[in-house]
């Protein structure tokens, strides 16, 4: 197997066709083909469904990209590391954040690393906090910011912030609290729309209920901050969130918060990195100011409801 392969490979995938990736490689299509029935052969499976309107991965195929994608970003990672400067990183930086802290973090830190950094392209993907493991697992990510649940013990981490868990609903709703704060138990008792199992704030909701001798019965699961905060407005129930992702709907009125007590809902944010692949100076860069970026939101408010961590 040769990198050329999986760099014709994942071209393929990404184009969607044979003759668009020869295009784009500047390599005959024949050669192209060639090199992929080599591949196939290799690997014992066939990697892509052709047709007259392009190609489509098969599941064996699905497998391999995401392994092709790794292998050739670390490749590249390594590349970079032996020709950068340290006083002038370059290259580039795969940054991954969950959707609820995206809100807070991306724009800044985008903003700071054009600035500080201009020779480092930073490349933001937004997942599920569960996906963002895996792909830092696999090197896909270079770092990624992540919820200390005490199983990052596989992860080089750097702490950032803690943020208390507010209950908010719509303003008007009926289920909105008539007190400044709402007990753990009269939360759980409406409707609340939470992410999915494993994901997110949803194991430390759910431990925090066991811890209580409380239970999660009436529950709508959206992974989409986007779609929950719709569901939010329309008054199908409350959620359970720190007050970042849902700046805005608060700030304007349209949702209210209200902490939660007996007990209250922490989460701590973690910086992490692979223990396995080595970071680039890029990287590295990326890392420091990253906590350089949450100090200053931290400092001036812009990151509500956040408290460095040390």
């Amino acid at each position: 197997m040769e990198l050329r392969q999986l760099r014709y490979f994942v071209a393929i995938v990404d184009h969607g066709s044979l003759s668009r990736a020869a295009l784009v490689l500047h390599v005959a299509q024949p050669a192209l083909t060639q090199q992929l029935r080599q591949l196939e052969e290799e690997l014992g499976a066939q990697l892509l469904h052709r047709s007259a309107h392009g190609v489509l991965s098969t599941d064996a195929g699905k497998v391999f990209y995401e392994h092709a994608q790794a292998i050739l970003k670390q490749v590249a990672d390594a590349r970079s590391a032996v020709t950068q400067s340290t006083t002038r990183p370059s290259g580039s930086v795969t940054l991954g954040l969950p959707h609820s802290i995206s809100g807070a973090l991306a724009l800044p830190l985008l903003t700071a690393a054009r600035t500080t950094y201009p020779e480092i392209t930073l490349q933001l993907t937004e997942e599920i906090s569960g996906n963002l493991i895996e792909q830092l697992k696999s090197g896909r990510l270079n770092l990624a910011v992540l919820f200390d649940d005490g199983q990052l013990g596989g992860f080089e981490a750097t702490p950032l912030v803690e943020e208390d868990l507010m209950y908010i609903c719509r303003t008007d709703s009926l289920s909105k609290p008539r007190s400044a704060s709402i007990a753990l138990a009269a939360a759980l008792s409406n409707t609340l729309i939470l992410p999915a199992q494993q994901h997110g704030v949803r194991p430390l909701i759910e431990a925090a209920a066991a811890g209580a001798g409380l239970a999660l019965t009436k529950l709508i699961e959206i992974n989409s901050i986007a779609i929950l905060k719709s569901a939010l407005l329309a008054d199908m129930g409350a959620t359970l969130l720190p007050l970042a992702p849902l700046r805005a709907e608060i700030d304007s009125g349209l949702l209210a918060a209200t902490p939660i007590e007996n007990p209250p809902i922490r989460r701590s944010v973690t910086l992490c990195a692979s223990r396995n692949i080595p970071l680039t100076n890029a990287a590295a860069a990326i890392s420091r100011l990253v906590r350089q970026v949450t100090e200053m939101l931290c400092a001036n408010g812009a990151w509500p409801g956040a408290r460095l961590r040390e």
